[in-house]
């Protein structure tokens, strides 16, 4: 008898979500667009701030060189390596900054909370293909780069689940 049921459960469940919109993005013509800015972390309240963990961005006019955010990665994925950088910022003495290894990197966010200079966010960007493994380390300069990234689908959440439109 309960093979009966079983049958007639699986039924009910593929009837009822024939009634229901699909969810498929006709992505890259169709990508998401996210409300606000990336993940950051507010050192002084001590609080993450929610948002979508992509890219990384680095500003260096705030950055010093102090390495915690490569301490901070350190355990996780050892994905952050600091690197010899020519130009020389008065605030970083030593002329080091991040390099980032999106091969190993698990986009955690502990190199952002680590920072507490404000240097290092996260953005929405979530397009990170290349070809070979070197193209996947992002040096300096290439963390400093704003992101241009346009989503042009906006996700809608009611009582009968997500849709899209």
């Amino acid at each position: 008898m309960s093979g009966v049921s079983g049958i007639f459960k699986a039924i009910q469940s593929g009837t009822k979500h024939l009634l229901i919109r699909r969810f498929t993005l006709r992505y890259p013509e169709q990508k998401l667009k996210f409300v606000g800015d990336g993940y950051q972390f507010d050192p002084k309240e001590g609080v993450g701030i929610a948002g979508y963990k992509g890219r990384h961005i680095l500003y260096h006019d705030k950055c010093t060189g102090c390495q915690l955010c490569a301490i901070a990665c350190e355990g996780i994925a050892e994905a952050i390596g600091m690197v010899k950088i020519d130009k020389q910022w008065k605030h970083n003495k030593k002329s080091i900054m991040p390099q980032i290894d999106y091969g190993k990197c698990v986009f955690c966010g502990l190199c952002v909370d680590a920072c507490p200079f404000y240097a290092l966010f996260m953005t929405d960007d979530y397009e990170l293909a290349a070809y070979t493994k070197e193209h996947l380390i992002y040096t300096p300069d290439q963390l400093s780069v704003k992101v241009d990234y346009e989503g042009n689908v906006e996700i809608k959440i009611d009582d009968h689940g997500a849709t899209h439109g």
